[in-house]
């Protein structure tokens, strides 16, 4: 298969949404890249919706059910901070940076999920210490290429300000920069989540969410600078998309709370569980529940009433309920006994204590235990697609994609690179891929 392009940027804006498409085609970088592009603005994401199924789809090109990567964080009934889905060995199948490498291709990325101890040349994990005993900078370097990640840390680590943004995605663009003016990668994915932070602590189309997108046009527009002056910008594709949208949200529904009275999770003196027979597992604006044996039609029934007297409550926030088989049909996953769906305004947390609903306060979000807004929705919901921007070598300028899905990425991905990702749930976007060989416009 013929490669359309020697150099694929992909960047992920988070959280990057279809109703942003209005104001960044007016920002000037932007602007710029769609001037020749190819788009769609109406990006069907998978269900749940949340960042690590989110990007390990877009490398797969498979629904999470298929690819693994089910949630952000494991089922840890009890624990404060659960692990998240950070190292490569959880996504099942082969991926966009597998491929690359063993087709003999350089490879880097920054900060993309799910990407710890993955086999790429210059690699800087998202992962982070989730332990006492850890260390940030040790847990990162032991995850990721060490003499690169080093490199950037020597140059650029002054620009961070741990976890925080915008200050950790300037940290980010820089070393970006510079990889792509050392390295000169041939697969690059880059992971920038200071919009996603903005919304979720100060609400979707808070002044602050503007901002960010503001700096990210700034970041996009360094970006491709690099590339000019690095002498590869004509050999690039460079692909901006989000990977879901987010909705506002003033009340955290709390299921565990009930289960708990229920008598399906035992907590000791302290508060801390000790056992459970149901569990409810958020993905912020839906939510798994498991049950700890699998076979046990008693509890599952008490589950199932439980659920049902609470969805006829429009107060409850819960909108819908699936079953595992429906679950497994939206690319779930199916080893739930039921998925739940949040109504609008509504989103799941994990606490089991106090009120089944809490009112979310201002101090609730200054102090993170709760946010504004969220993402984990059904695809379905209103208003909540995101958006692909491809642009460069081996793209069809000016042509709008009237709907897609974030499956359908990879695949088209695959393809720029003369690449096969195998069995996808998705499908290449041939419609907006140059074919003639090179690469490079040819008349038809």
């Amino acid at each position: 298969m013929s490669r359309l392009t020697e150099h694929l940027l992909v960047i992920s804006f988070d959280c990057l949404s279809s109703l942003d498409f209005p104001i960044i085609k007016e920002l000037p970088h932007f602007k710029k890249l769609l001037e020749h592009a190819s788009f769609c603005r109406n990006v069907e994401t998978i269900y749940p919706s949340v960042t690590y199924p989110c990007h390990a789809t877009i490398v797969t090109g498979k629904f999470p059910r298929n690819h693994g990567i089910v949630n952000n964080t494991f089922l840890q009934p009890g624990r404060l901070s659960p692990d998240w889905y950070w190292h490569r060995r959880h996504i099942r199948g082969t991926t966009l940076y597998d491929e690359a490498k063993k087709a003999g291709m350089k490879t880097a990325a920054l900060l993309w999920p799910v990407t710890a101890k993955a086999n790429i040349d210059y690699n800087m994990p998202e992962i982070f210490a989730n332990r006492p005993w850890h260390n940030q900078i040790f847990v990162s370097l032991f995850n990721g290429t060490p003499i690169y990640q080093l490199e950037m840390n020597r140059k650029f680590g002054h620009l961070r300000n741990g976890l925080n943004q915008p200050e950790l995605d300037n940290f980010v663009l820089e070393s970006t920069v510079e990889t792509i003016k050392t390295k000169k990668p041939n697969l690059m994915l880059v992971h920038f989540v200071d919009l996603d932070s903005q919304r979720h602590y100060h609400g979707f189309s808070s002044d602050e969410a503007m901002e960010a997108l503001r700096r990210h046009d700034e970041r996009l527009g360094k970006i491709m600078n690099a590339l000019k002056e690095s002498g590869i910008f004509e050999k690039t594709t460079i692909v901006a998309l989000g990977d879901h949208s987010a909705l506002d949200e003033s009340k955290a529904v709390k299921l565990n709370v009930l289960l708990r009275k229920s008598g399906l999770i035992t907590v000791n003196s302290d508060g801390k569980i000790i056992d459970w027979k149901a569990y409810c597992k958020s993905c912020d604006g839906s939510a798994y529940i498991y049950m700890k044996d699998k076979d046990d039609t008693v509890v599952k029934d008490k589950v199932k009433v439980l659920l049902t007297n609470l969805i006829e409550n429009e107060d409850s926030g819960i909108e819908r309920i699936l079953s595992s088989s429906e679950a497994k049909e939206k690319g779930a996953d199916d080893k739930a006994a039921f998925m739940i769906e949040a109504r609008l305004g509504y989103y799941f947390k994990e606490q089991h204590d106090g009120e089944y609903i809490d009112y979310i306060q201002v101090e609730d979000v200054r102090e993170k235990r709760y946010t504004f807004a969220s993402h984990g929705y059904s695809p379905e919901k209103e208003n909540y697609t995101t958006m692909v921007i491809a642009s460069g070598k081996g793209i069809r300028p000016n042509i709008e994609i009237p709907s897609m899905h974030l499956i359908d990425e990879g695949p088209t991905f695959a393809r720029l690179l003369g690449l096969n990702l195998g069995q996808t749930d998705g499908r290449v976007i041939e419609e907006i891929l140059w074919d003639h060989g090179d690469g490079s416009p040819g008349s038809d």
